[in-house]
């Protein structure tokens, strides 16, 4: 049986998907140039991964001579709304202040970082 295509993105998609954010338009050599050596990645596991990207709806290609063009359709942004609303339904049953006290608990959060949460939650009031 085929497993089920996952909407939200894998860390190899993430980077790859970190490129095309920064640069834009890229052919899988753009990306592949792109990318830290560490570790090295084939060019057809980017090429790949890319079209995982395109079938998921995270990217769309054109055509520029005999390459292709990989151009997001989905914004960084998007993407983390996305990926925060899978995160809060599959492990805080939908609770945001869940989450957020998950996060003030668990994580070293230092004082000016502290500073502008409370002023943001004081602008939300």
């Amino acid at each position: 049986m085929a497993r089920k295509k996952s909407p939200t993105l894998t860390e190899a998609e993430v980077r790859l998907m970190n490129v095309l954010w920064t640069r834009g338009a890229s052919t899988v050599n753009d990306v592949l140039d792109a990318l830290p050596d560490n570790p090295p990645l084939a060019y057809s596991t980017v090429l790949t991964t890319l079209r995982i990207l395109e079938g998921k709806g995270y990217l769309k290609h054109k055509k520029d001579g005999r390459a292709f063009l990989y151009v997001p359709r989905v914004q960084r942004d998007q993407a983390r709304r996305s990926a925060l609303r899978h995160l809060l339904s599959r492990f805080y049953e939908n609770s945001a202040e869940q989450l957020v006290l998950n996060i003030l608990k668990n994580e070293k959060l230092d004082a000016v970082e502290l500073r502008r949460l409370r002023m943001m939650v004081e602008e939300m009031e």
